[in-house]
């Protein structure tokens, strides 16, 4: 196995990590981390890149390690396109128009 595709292969493993310990400290963060795999723009986004860099770097590199790269970078670009949905938050004292001004200052 090329050294190449064991890095990616441990980027991928520290991603999941990174959702298991989100989801440990505060529950629903790991699900929301990973809410992107339902968001049918992230994915295409996220398809097309890695279609594209897979194509690119098989036609000048070639091997097994430009596709497991090209799929990493395709998630990391689909997680970075998906719409947050934040839980809604408590609402601060005071008027909302204030942004944490106190009242009579």
């Amino acid at each position: 196995m090329d050294a190449s595709v064991m890095t990616a292969v441990v980027a991928a493993a520290v991603l999941v990590c990174r959702a298991a310990v989100l989801e440990m400290r505060t529950p629903g963060a790991g699900r929301r981390a990973w809410a992107f795999v339902t968001d049918r723009r992230a994915l295409g986004a996220g398809a097309g890149a890695a279609l594209a860099l897979g194509a690119v770097g098989g036609a000048t590199v070639g091997g097994a390690a430009v596709l497991v790269w090209a799929g990493l970078a395709g998630v990391l670009v689909a997680s970075l396109t998906a719409e947050r949905k934040r839980p809604p938050a408590s609402e601060p004292p005071g008027d909302p128009g204030t942004f944490g001004e106190r009242d009579g200052s």
